[in-house]
């Protein structure tokens, strides 16, 4: 392709396909580029190779039935897709949760967070060819995933949350288990940090490439650790407190340039965050319901199914119709590990949703990955990719 430069130059370009058969793109996305040797002059993303059709299947069937297609979204943390969707349901309801649930809530999500966090860095590493933090950071995941397969019997598609609550309450040494799994996440980061924080190679790779400015940040609706890597201090926990976060001590950690070591130290920043506030959440974590009394909600006992009538036909009209939010729209978001994502849902009063929209973090990511990339190398692009997080569950739901 030629082309002609603002000095009247002609120039030739290469065009190629950075995907979607490219490992680091995961078979799910595609940059269309112009190349001048081996800098980006132009480039486009596409995406779409992944649709599933969720916001379209969850109409056909009841709300519960929409949990386990939440699972599939951001894959990586699937406990905070459930946990956001029914939030956004009981705000429908104008119900509160349990105080024990609100607690077991906070834990899961920020293991979640964790967990998250450990397979983006640790993929971008490899990305940038450092295979040994790989290791480093998917050790503890296993170890937090025996702990979901324990408590849920699942370790990647969980569907644990149940609106109104859980589905059951946590197993004998869940709190032990939890304890045990967070120092070996400290040793991890720990051997993390010392491999790459002064590692020339890694800093000449991430230092400086794909900046991206706090305004340019906010225009593009970025949010999530790569909106606070530019500089801008939003976090939803913070800025619109859910599940009592204003009451844990935590810090927001913020980036300074918008580059690309920025987005990848945040994540590994706010892991030792998250550790904190879970250790705080599993000192209150008491006795008591994890389920709402809401008999719109949750299934009554089943000594009362045997001998009241109207806890039987209660239980039958839940068990097979589901639940029935009041007619009327809501949109309710949470910050999960890539940022704010959000359910907008419609209700005409009836058993399956009217209308669901996801807001997914990343798609305001991808969106902005063309622009951030041209006039880097290629190599950096890549580096680049692995550092915005795309998951392609939720880009393309």
């Amino acid at each position: 392709m030629k082309v002609l430069t603002p000095k009247g130059e002609q120039l030739e370009l290469l065009t190629v396909n950075m995907g979607p058969s490219h490992p680091a793109t995961h078979g799910t996305l595609r940059v269309f580029c112009a190349l001048d040797g081996e800098t980006i002059v132009a480039s486009m993303c596409e995406m779409g190779y992944l649709h599933r059709g969720f916001e379209k299947m969850v109409e056909q069937g009841t709300y519960t039935m929409v949990l386990p297609y939440t699972d599939r979204l951001n894959y990586c943390s699937a406990m905070m897709n459930n946990i956001g969707f029914c939030k956004a349901v009981e705000k429908m309801f104008a119900v509160t949760v349990p105080e024990r649930c609100v607690v077991l809530r906070v834990i899961l999500c920020e293991l979640s967070r964790i967990i998250d966090h450990l397979v983006c860095v640790g993929a971008n590493l490899v990305d940038l060819g450092a295979l040994t933090n790989f290791w480093y950071f998917f050790n503890p995941r296993e170890a937090v995933y025996k702990i979901w397969e324990k408590l849920c019997g699942a370790r990647l598609t969980n569907t644990v949350t149940r609106i109104g609550g859980f589905y059951r309450d946590t197993y004998p040494g869940f709190e032990d288990d939890v304890r045990a799994v967070l120092v070996q996440i400290e040793g991890a980061i720990k051997d993390v940090r010392g491999l790459i924080e002064h590692n020339k190679i890694f800093l000449d790779r991430t230092r400086d490439v794909c900046v991206v400015s706090k305004e340019d940040a906010i225009s593009w609706g970025w949010t999530g650790p790569c909106l606070r890597a530019s500089g801008v201090d939003h976090d939803i926990r913070k800025q619109e407190p859910y599940y009592g976060y204003d009451t844990y001590a935590w810090d927001t950690v913020i980036g300074t340039k918008g580059d690309t070591y920025d987005r990848i130290m945040i994540r590994i920043f706010e892991m030792l965050e998250s550790i904190s506030i879970t250790r705080q959440a599993l000192d209150r974590l008491k006795p008591g319901p994890i389920n709402t009394n809401d008999a719109r909600l949750t299934l009554p006992d089943r000594n009362r199914v045997y001998h009241d009538m109207e806890a039987l036909i209660n239980s039958f009209k839940l068990i097979y119709e589901g639940v029935r939010p009041p007619p009327g729209e809501c949109y309710d978001a949470t910050e999960a590990a890539n940022g704010e994502l959000g359910f907008f849902i419609v209700s005409d009063g009836g058993t399956n949703p009217y209308r669901i929209k996801a807001r997914p973090p990343c798609l305001t990511q991808f969106a902005a990955f063309g622009p951030m990339t041209e006039g880097t190398m290629i190599a950096d692009a890549f580096g680049t990719l692995g550092s915005i997080n795309i998951i392609a569950g939720e880009l393309d739901r």
